[in-house]
């Protein structure tokens, strides 16, 4: 049994954070599932962009659902206690989410870069096929990562009264309260950040100097201003990704955990389909169209 410290506030404390909770799950929710029916009815939309946003989409409604519930349920009631099951349960779907959108955004970058830099052969190369080749395995390669890591945590031992100084099962947050040895399992974490946030990172970085590169080739100012906001959203998000998983994982205070794991958990997959839709014509287009 686990007890999560960041419930321990007073009633009014606790109505505060959950009326505000809630409304950022539903605003999330609601906003994502706009943007996948939009993509799902208008045929002008079926192109690989929307198809990953629609990906994007459907990754940050499981996201904020896999803590933001068990947090609401947890602040009507009072009671910061969660079982072990539940707990590991919570941490294997909290690190699926998180990989997948590492991958996910990669993938997005090098149809972005296609899109510019070939614009040509880009029907050619991103056809549906390919699609699947950078959706798929992105799904597949998060989901038995975040298996082995989750793998790795049942293995420890937890004494004791088991405080987590969080409010949801995080990583970092079970590591530190374990009384078995942690260095190997610490260890491993690096080198797995290493295929999961590094390697991903650098590719989009590469991706992004190719398309600067080639949008600075353009002789029109136009043609510049319409070839960047093309991709200018797409940055936006994994600037406001990395940024917020830096934090979480390089801060070593517990009040500063919290602030970057309310970033992370609930503020990026609500601003994820905003940035998307507030600047892209099409979607605005969309929505006239259907309603």
């Amino acid at each position: 049994m686990f007890h999560l410290l960041a419930l321990s506030t007073s009633p009014q404390e606790r109505f505060m954070i959950f009326t505000g909770c809630f409304l950022v799950y539903s605003m999330t929710v609601l906003v994502n599932l706009l943007i996948i029916s939009l993509v799902y009815q208008v045929s002008q939309l079926h192109t690989s962009m929307y198809f990953f946003l629609c990906n994007l989409s459907v990754l940050d409604i499981l996201y904020t659902s896999s803590t933001l519930p068990k947090l609401l349920f947890f602040l009507c009631s009072g009671d910061g206690a969660v079982s072990y099951n539940a707990c590991i349960g919570q941490l294997y779907f909290f690190l699926f989410c998180a990989d997948t959108e590492s991958f996910l955004l990669t993938s997005m970058a090098v149809d972005r870069y296609v899109a510019i830099c070939k614009p040509l052969q880009y029907s050619l190369i991103m056809d549906k096929k390919t699609w699947a080749l950078l959706a798929v395995p992105a799904w597949c390669m998060a989901a038995v990562n975040s298996l082995i890591l989750t793998k790795l945590v049942t293995d420890l031992s937890f004494c004791g009264f088991n405080q987590l100084g969080n409010f949801f099962c995080d990583l970092k947050a079970l590591l530190s309260i374990s009384c078995s040895d942690t260095l190997y399992i610490r260890t491993f974490i690096r080198i797995d950040g290493m295929f999961v946030g590094v390697v991903p990172c650098c590719i989009t970085i590469a991706s992004y100097s190719c398309i600067i590169s080639a949008i600075l080739k353009i002789k029109t100012s136009e043609g510049r201003l319409k070839a960047f906001s093309s991709c200018s959203s797409h940055i936006s998000v994994v600037i406001l990704f990395y940024a917020s998983a830096l934090s979480l994982y390089m801060r070593y205070s517990q009040e500063g955990d919290m602030l970057c794991s309310v970033m992370f958990v609930t503020l990026v997959p609500m601003l994820n389909p905003l940035i998307y839709s507030l600047r892209n014509k099409d979607i605005h287009r969309a929505m006239k169209q259907v309603f």
